[in-house]
């Protein structure tokens, strides 16, 4: 059906106003470390950033630029401002599902867009549950209240007024109809934009009027549900071709360097193929899949990475946010909410979303944060002259950095180099090979030619020769029969590899179950077999001791579970329970060269503190380590091989922050990198790589542990 064309409609007289606001702390809990802060470099020139602009080549899928650097006086290279658009199905699944990472970006001073696809219309009835019953259904009513709790808690966020105002306009979009967008007056870099198509309306009932019922062709075109209020003025229709395009043409007007989205792949309940989340959050990412792949194509417009929040499965999973930092999360949500009831954003639709006044913090939701993919710490390799790579994936495809072995340590990373082949889900690991090749694994999404070919593959690329080009991509197929059946939800993989060179592909699959390819002598891969499990969540981890022993480590919800070799180069067994506390899921695992065993980082629940242990055969061979003086924050532990070198964390700032490791069990002194970075750090020997929000490399070389006993 086609878009009926709108007149560019008048900007509306009447006042918006906002409101939420957010406790800034940079460091939580009992902090016994030393702490000091780099700043983050001065933007560039005009000319000096043209220069760089100039610098970028899609067809060769080269920059020759150095990347940017932080800390310890290192200059940076022309780093580009960072920008970000965030895309979501319902009002409140940005505050939900991805804050604090919302208010730190806005914190940052970044430009920040916020699109919502539907209006979240529901049933209409703007009320508690206790005060539902004898409520009038008024949708627009209902998603006009629920762009006003959203305004309030952005501006509160931003300038700590909710009432702060904003501008609101009609755009027209790529699908050829309008959208609203609304621009925040006192700081105009952030945006929100809402599309107002209709919602579901049941987390997993058949709906064919939605965005599960477009992408799967069940209606051609998908109605609106304009918001009252809105300066959009006449009703529309999209085809899901028009979504995609619709969601590509604000990418272009927003040029974003990083995309934050929900997860396409969350998986479903095997006893009632239900799904795990809402089916709004899974088909509202998987356009915005395709709008990205879209973009990506576009010339000229700045590399972007791209981050997916996991949804309703958090309630289930312990909590990974500090009391400090969830605090701040709930008073954003209270504001949505119009947990006051104070009546100043001037309309009788409402102030907020009184639906979920009751229990503002949702099921657990304002004490977590959790990315549903991109906690790899293996993505810096050491090649056999002594050189670094690192790989991340930027426009859908394989980002590589290198820095020269007798290159100073102020020198600047080559890169990055874009290697041919798309579609690259975030979150790559790599290995080192015994004879100095390197191979990176990851996932691949594929559209082909309809809803029914939507699939997540594992794929795979290495040096034929130690030090050359990468090459092509290989698939190495999925454990998973078909879309329908667990919605492609696997991990990122984790590889050990053996002294003979053979490598064991590990993943978690729709079962929550860990699954595991070996790869043969002759360089083939077997068949997948199930290494078994229950209750896993998120990446799994991989090391391989120096004895040539490969481990494999995987969270439950209340523990953690191990698989090893017995012998070098052998096949995995188990699984084993650790006897390990539950973590926050995300973990990290390091060999200690001329130690048996491995090194496995990760953190206590609610609190962000950092903990160790050690393993040898898949046995428990230490204590449990708390980690003395700590930074509050989320996400995996990177900690440098064989106890020495650096240590890297996420903070409650968002902010990267470093330290040396010290010995007996001296307190690390921290340092917080003054920018903000998408997945996880890898820390080595020779410093620490992130890669930030403006999607280059950011280095922090290593500086000297503190002596023991200072």
């Amino acid at each position: 059906m086609p878009v009926r064309r709108l007149r560019r409609p008048s900007l509306p007289s009447r006042r918006r106003v906002v409101s939420t606001a957010v406790t800034a702390v940079l460091v939580g809990g009992t902090f016994a470390g030393l702490l000091s802060v780099t700043t983050a470099p001065k933007a560039p020139s005009k000319a000096a950033s043209k220069s760089t602009s100039k610098t970028a080549s899609k067809a060769k899928g080269t920059e020759t630029a150095g990347a940017g650097a932080t800390g310890a006086g290192v200059p940076a290279a022309a780093p580009r401002k960072a920008s970000v658009v965030q895309i979501v199905a319902h009002p409140d699944d940005d505050l939900y599902f991805m804050n604090p990472d919302v208010s730190q970006s806005l914190r940052s001073g970044a430009p920040l867009a916020s699109v919502y696809l539907t209006s979240g219309e529901s049933d209409g009835v703007n009320a508690r549950p206790r005060d539902a019953a004898g409520a009038e259904p008024d949708k627009a009513g209902y998603a006009e209240a629920r762009q006003n709790g959203i305004r309030a808690a952005y501006a509160e966020m931003v300038t700590g007024s909710r009432t702060s105002p904003w501008d609101r306009v009609a755009i027209p979009t790529a699908g050829g109809a309008y959208a609203e967008m609304d621009t925040l007056r006192a700081k105009p870099q952030v945006k929100l934009v809402w599309l107002q198509l209709r919602e579901a309306g049941s987390i997993s009932g058949d709906r064919p009027e939605s965005l599960n019922g477009l992408w799967h062709g069940r209606i051609s075109a998908l109605a609106s549900q304009r918001a009252s209020g809105t300066p959009v003025t006449a009703d529309f229709t999209y085809t899901a071709d028009q979504v995609v395009a619709t969601m590509a043409g604000l990418l272009e007007r927003f040029r974003p360097t990083f995309v934050r989205m929900q997860d396409p792949t969350p998986g479903s309940y095997p006893e009632t193929g239900h799904l795990r989340d809402h089916q709004d959050h899974l088909y509202g990412a998987r356009f915005a899949q395709a709008a990205i792949a879209r973009y990506a194509d576009v010339p000229g417009h700045p590399h972007v990475g791209v981050q997916n929040y996991l949804g309703y499965p958090t309630s289930v999973l312990p909590h990974t946010l500090d009391p400090e930092t969830a605090g701040a999360k709930l008073k954003t949500l209270k504001t949505y909410a119009w947990l006051d009831g104070v009546n100043d954003c001037g309309t009788t639709a409402g102030c907020g979303d009184l639906k979920v006044a009751a229990r503002p913090a949702g099921r657990g939701w304002a004490q977590t944060v959790r990315y549903a993919r991109s906690t790899s710490t293996s993505w810096v390799q050491r090649d056999r002259d002594g050189g670094l790579h690192a790989f991340s994936v930027l426009d859908g495809r394989l980002a590589t950095w290198r820095k020269a072995a007798d290159a100073a340590s102020t020198a600047s990373w080559r890169g990055p180099v874009l290697l041919p082949g798309d579609g690259l889900d975030s979150g790559v690991t790599s290995v080192l090979l015994p004879d100095g090749r390197i191979a990176v694994f990851g996932t691949r999404t594929t559209f082909g030619g309809g809803p029914s070919a939507y699939q997540r593959e594992v794929v795979t690329a290495e040096q034929p020769v130690a030090g050359g080009a990468f090459g092509p991509w290989r698939s190495l197929g999925t454990p998973e029969p078909d879309d329908a059946r667990g919605t492609s939800d696997i991990s990122a993989p984790a590889v050990t590899v053996g002294p003979d060179g053979r490598a064991t592909l590990v993943l978690r699959d729709s079962g929550h179950r860990l699954t595991a390819r070996e790869q043969r002598a002759d360089g083939g891969w077997g068949p997948w077999r199930t290494l078994g499990g229950a209750d896993v969540y998120g990446d799994p981890v991989a090391a391989t001791d120096w004895a040539g022993r490969g481990y494999v480590f995987a969270s439950t919800p209340r523990t953690v579970l191990a698989w090893a070799a017995q012998r070098p180069g052998g096949p995995l067994t188990g699984p084993v329970r650790t006897g390990l506390p539950a973590t926050t899921l995300a973990l990290s695992a390091s060999a200690e060269p001329g130690v048996d065993g491995v090194r496995l980082w990760f953190r206590k629940p609610a609190s962000g503190d950092l903990r160790s242990a050690d393993f040898s055969g898949s046995g428990l061979v230490s204590p449990v380590r708390e980690l003395a003086g700590g930074v509050a924050g989320f996400g995996p532990v990177s900690g440098a091989q064989g106890g020495e070198g650096m240590l890297a964390v996420r903070s409650r700032t968002g902010f990267l922050a470093t330290a040396p490791l010290g010995r007996g069990g001296t307190r690390p002194a921290w340092t917080l990198e003054g920018f903000l970075f998408s997945g996880a750090p890898d820390a080595g020997r020779e410093g620490v790589a992130a890669i930030g929000l403006d999607g280059r490399l950011h280095w922090t070389p290593a500086t000297p542990p503190t002596p023991a006993g200072r």
